[in-house]
């Protein structure tokens, strides 16, 4: 399964946006993460949204599109309006 996923910090205030294949490996990455790692900031990221996409091309264009957003307003209207998240699947098919 392909997954776009948006991970929350209440410490930092802050949404990490990402693709996996598989959610619980990438999970514990995050929780692992390196010093170097933006997601090593914090040690309190859970998952705010997770969007199952049909394929690898249409989780990478999703992802893109929220990140290209860059407004945290919005990655929480995804939430508030699920139609959003219907419009992107049909957008990148």
């Amino acid at each position: 399964m392909n997954i776009v996923y948006i991970l929350h910090s209440d410490k930092l205030n802050r949404f990490y946006i990402g693709f996996t294949s598989d959610f619980d490996i990438r999970m514990e990455f995050h929780k692992n993460a390196e010093s170097n790692k933006f997601t090593a900031n914090a040690e309190d990221w859970g998952l705010f949204l997770q969007i199952s996409c049909e394929n690898k091309t249409q989780a990478l264009n999703i992802e893109k599109h929220i990140k290209k957003m860059k407004s945290k307003t919005y990655i929480e209207n995804l939430i508030k309006y699920p139609d959003i998240i219907l419009k992107l699947k049909e957008k990148y098919k």
